[in-house]
């Protein structure tokens, strides 16, 4: 998955240089009636990808553990596929502006190394074509479900799934032709072959479920534990540390894959890094002796010694236990907030149906949350200066204003600074008081809630939740008396 360390540049409004074609684009949409995949629920919808295997058998064999190859000789699978992408969108894609090294790359593997062969600013879809048939290079187009929209439809699923951010690159390789060289990347990667054939080889991990992206000379990795072709409708998963190369063998014209890939920075690791400082807060209300202070000068010694470490772990111990005995309630925050902030909004065509639906509710109603696989819980310390003792409040995230257009491109250093206000704001949540806790997760917990029933003692902190929802979008009344 590429990381999110750069953002999409505006169109520059500039017109179309004359050797392109002056395509009208518009929201690209699937032609055909109904898709060959399951899309009633996340769960529904991944138990379709990777069929025939069950969703069981994929995450006790092979989810984070060895590949899977699924060689299908579906045609109506393989039509499907064929539609999601094509060098056709490439074209009417150009005509939108996209920039290379932010939009596309353009590479070819030489002697084992990664060859950009990227010009400056904006692509030229005629360039495109030369660099694919006469230098026999790759086009690697970013995150292209910033503009097909079943593409949106697949990792808004994906993403519900998982719990995970998805992001996604298609591929499109000449014949007898490699675009990248033996590596492995920090991510689970699902690769879809929509035209052509591909040729893949893959490797004994290095450094298994490994958290970097690294390249592995050819000489390093030993024979292949995997060599096969990849057929239009085929699938195939590998976890992250996975070695692999593809190429397209020659006398096929080209080949054109989706690679999907998700989970990074989602280990365990990861989650003790954002949950163990809230359980630290949390214990030293309680412990004085973590309350006591440092030894004098210890930050500025050169190391710290066996004493320090002797006491961190007596600490660690009393976390742990506290832990074993259900004393604290972890707490996710970074994360939970990385991912509800960066994730795909609903797979929505018509934006309007994102506002506030019907009435706004009363104590009389019977109300259900909308969007529940796009809103989030976190409990956190109060933020505002004030000269009281800090309080926890209770946040809902959503991510139904995110952007489409934006996602998995992240933001480059020079507007970093000038957004950070606008994104803070953003994805400050609605903010309750703790006591609207228990409320917040009943809504959360079943279809429909009496809002007279809501666990809140007053009625009017009931209604202002019921409000506070309504008028983000998150809350609708499904039965009036």
């Amino acid at each position: 998955m590429p990381n999110k360390g750069r953002r999409v540049r505006r169109r520059d409004g500039q017109q179309e240089d004359e050797d392109d074609d002056d395509v009208p684009v518009k929201q690209m949409k699937l032609v055909n009636g109904s898709a060959p995949l399951c899309f009633d629920s996340p769960r529904d919808f991944f138990q379709s990808l990777i069929s025939p295997v069950r969703l069981d058998e994929f995450f006790l064999q092979y989810w984070e553990q060895k590949p899977l190859v699924l060689h299908r000789s579906d045609p109506d699978l393989a039509s499907y596929y064929s539609s999601l992408f094509q060098l056709s969108d490439v074209k009417q894609l150009c005509a939108r502006g996209l920039r290379y090294a932010t939009d596309l790359n353009v590479c070819r593997c030489v002697n084992g190394k990664k060859k950009v062969l990227n010009k400056a600013g904006k692509v030229k879809f005629s360039q495109l074509k030369k660099d694919l048939e006469e230098r026999r290079a790759t086009i690697q187009l970013h995150q292209p479900q910033r503009f097909k929209d079943e593409l949106w439809r697949i990792q808004e699923q994906l993403e519900s799934f998982f719990g995970s951010l998805v992001g996604s690159n298609v591929y499109i390789t000449p014949q007898a032709s490699q675009g990248l060289p033996p590596h492995y990347d920090d991510v689970e990667v699902l690769i879809l072959q929509l035209e052509g054939q591909k040729h893949w080889r893959l490797y004994q991990p290095t450094v298994p479920l490994a958290r970097e992206y690294s390249l592995e000379p050819e000489d390093r990795i030993g024979p292949p534990t995997h060599d096969f072709i990849l057929q239009p409708g085929d699938l195939l998963y590998f976890p992250r540390g996975t070695i692999h190369q593809a190429d397209t063998p020659a006398g096929v014209e080209r080949s054109t894959h989706l690679t999907l890939s998700t989970y990074q920075n989602m280990s365990w690791g990861d989650f003790m890094l954002d949950v163990i400082p809230g359980c630290v807060f949390d214990c030293m209300k309680r412990d004085g002796e973590m309350r006591s202070g440092l030894p004098r000068n210890l930050l500025t010694a050169p190391s710290f010694g066996s004493d320090v470490n002797k006491r961190m772990s007596v600490f660690l111990r009393r976390l742990a236990d506290a832990l074993e005995r259900s004393d604290h309630e972890l707490r996710s925050t970074a994360m939970k907030r990385d991912f509800i902030s960066h994730r795909l909004p609903p797979y929505l065509l018509d934006q309007a149906e994102l506002e506030p639906a019907g009435k706004p509710p009363s104590l009389e109603d019977t109300v259900s949350l909308r969007f529940k696989e796009h809103l989030l819980l976190t409990v956190e310390p109060s933020q505002e200066n004030t000269d009281e003792a800090t309080e926890l409040v209770v946040f809902v995230l959503h991510s139904l204003k995110n952007k489409r257009e934006m996602h998995m491109m992240g933001t480059s250093d020079e507007e970093e600074e000038e957004d950070e206000e606008e994104v803070v704001s953003q994805f400050q949540g609605l903010r309750f008081p703790s006591s609207h806790l228990a409320a917040l997760e009943q809504l959360l917990r079943v279809d429909r809630v009496p809002a007279a029933q809501l666990q809140l003692l007053q009625d009017e902190d009931k209604a202002g939740l019921l409000l506070g929802l309504w008028s983000e979008g998150l809350l609708q009344v499904c039965h009036t008396p």
